[in-house]
């Protein structure tokens, strides 16, 4: 009987896990973000700088998920970098991608050493959040603050992909 119990248990306990987990979420380093910041083709890539604890990212990134929706036949990539900490995953960011619906790909970037990688996203950047950088082969612009839909759309039309 105890066997049988033991065992319930532990599929129970591998069962809530794998609920609590959103595929897709990636926790990486900043080595393993870096990347993601030049890829040079003929691809616009958004990529913006966020925390769920963060009230002036919260209200902009309806804006991306516009965005992401909005060119998903061009050749345009959002990525959202979550700064929460990564234990806070299952208990805030995923049930606040659930709650908003968030379909843009999100990253966890869980690097202490932000003194050197901010620097390394733009030399421009302080560290706030949030901030966007938004480029291409052919263009690179960092935003510190909030960005909005009209801007980001602007940006696209008019600076990176030529239609």
């Amino acid at each position: 009987m105890m066997r049988f119990s033991l065992f319930f248990a532990v599929v129970s306990l591998f069962l809530i896990s794998a609920a609590d987990y959103k595929p897709g979420i990636q926790v990486l380093n900043f080595n393993g973000l870096e990347p993601r910041l030049h890829q040079y083709n003929d691809t616009t890539y958004i990529i913006n700088f966020w925390a769920t604890w963060c009230v002036p990212c919260r209200k902009e990134l309806p804006y991306f998920e516009k965005i992401n929706a909005e060119y998903k036949d061009k050749p345009v990539k959002v990525l959202l970098v979550n700064l929460d900490f990564p234990d806070d995953l299952n208990r805030n960011l995923i049930p606040f991608m659930d709650k908003y619906d968030i379909g843009s790909e999100v990253v966890v970037l869980d690097d202490p050493n932000s003194n050197y990688w901010i620097n390394q996203v733009d030399s421009t950047w302080n560290g706030n959040i949030p901030a966007t950088l938004i480029y291409n082969k052919n263009y690179r612009e960092f935003i510190a603050g909030v960005v909005k839909y009209e801007e980001l759309d602007s940006i696209l039309k008019i600076k990176t992909i030529r239609q």
